[in-house]
């Protein structure tokens, strides 16, 4: 965790510093907590502004530029971080010793990235996430080990998503080496749900390149696990 971290004074990142001429922005969502079908609903019912999107003026401002991109990544990993400490509080039946102290080590590197993220956004990292994990089944292996390949997946595929949207250097590296060790964590589920899948065609394409989603793509498949409403209408995304 020591090398996660940066002097905060150094390189917190500050909204009127960022650039945005290079962005393709679009205003695209505010996700409820609600299932994805009530989330489609919510947002056709939403008042549309000039450009088509729905109006966001409710729920947790995530900020813009790099700053709502590191609110973006902060989430996910608050997320991953809930899910994770879930499992190690109350370890389902049949997990073994091994498949307890992998999960454990997860945990803790995902706590981690959860608070590098808080420490390098400082005052403008929003507050901690209310998280929903109602239709996870932590009593038993096969529900927890899905619920984690998808957690894992989705990690992945959002931070090489988002990586073309980082304008500071060093945000761009230390992105890439956490998307790796999340990469490792994929590959070690993967494995655990059906040996032999840790690279399968699911998340790798033809060219043998990762799959990548954008952050409205990865939000959306989220919102079922996030109470908080959240505001991500100046998250660059496309």
């Amino acid at each position: 965790m020591k090398n996660l971290k940066m002097n905060n004074e150094d390189h917190q990142p500050r909204e009127d510093s960022l650039s945005h001429t290079n962005l393709k922005r679009r205003s695209f969502l505010k996700f409820t907590g609600a299932t994805l079908a009530t989330s489609a609903l919510l947002a056709t019912a939403c008042n549309k502004n000039k450009d088509g999107f729905p109006d966001m003026e409710d729920g947790v401002y995530m900020g813009k530029g790099d700053v709502a991109i590191l609110n973006y990544a902060y989430i996910l990993e608050q997320l991953e971080a809930a899910f994770y400490t879930k499992i190690a509080e109350s370890p389902y039946g049949e997990i073994s010793d091994l498949e307890n102290s992998l999960l454990v080590d997860i945990r803790d590197h995902e706590i981690a990235h959860r608070e590098f993220f808080k420490l390098a956004l400082g005052d403008n990292a929003i507050p901690d996430i209310e998280v929903d994990f109602s239709s996870i089944n932590f009593s038993n292996r096969d529900n927890v080990l899905a619920a984690a390949k998808a957690f894992e997946d989705l990690g992945v595929s959002a931070y090489n998503g988002a990586g073309q949207l980082i304008q500071q250097p060093e945000y761009l590296l230390l992105a890439g080496k956490i998307a790796s060790v999340e990469a490792r964590h994929a590959a070690l589920i993967r494995d655990l749900v059906r040996n032999g899948t840790f690279a399968d065609d699911e998340v790798v394409d033809a060219n043998g390149l990762e799959i990548s989603k954008s952050p409205s793509d990865v939000l959306t498949a989220a919102a079922p696990f996030i109470k908080t409403k959240i505001n991500a209408r100046d998250l660059p995304t496309y």
